[in-house]
C-alpha cells in the first residue's frame, strides 16, 4: 500500500474517532485541527518527513481514543448548540 493510500486510511480512522468525542467543543476541534493538519502537508515527499508524520499521526490518534474514552467516562451533557430549537 502507497505512503498516499495509507495516509488517507489514518486520516479517515482519526476523522472517525473524532467524531466519538461526546464534547461539542474537543469534537469539532480534532475534526478542524486534523483536516488542517492533513491538508497542510498534503504536498511532502521527503521520506525521512513522511515517516516522522505517520508517527505523529498515529500517536495523535492514540490520544484522541484514549481521550474519547475518558470523555465518554466523564460526560458533562449536551451544549445548547447540539440541539437545535425546533418550532
Amino acid at each position: 500500500m502507497g505512503s498516499r493510500s495509507k495516509a488517507l486510511a489514518l486520516y479517515k480512522q482519526i476523522l472517525k474517532e473524532s467524531k466519538k468525542f461526546t464534547s461539542y467543543n474537543y469534537r469539532n476541534y480534532a475534526i478542524r485541527k486534523t483536516r488542517d493538519e492533513f491538508r497542510q502537508n498534503k504536498d511532502v515527499t521527503d521520506p525521512q518527513k513522511l515517516k516522522d508524520l505517520f508517527k505523529k499521526a498515529k500517536d495523535d490518534l492514540e490520544i484522541i481514543q484514549r481521550q474519547v474514552l475518558v470523555g465518554q467516562m466523564y460526560d458533562g451533557g449536551h451544549l445548547v448548540i447540539e440541539h437545535p430549537k425546533t418550532s
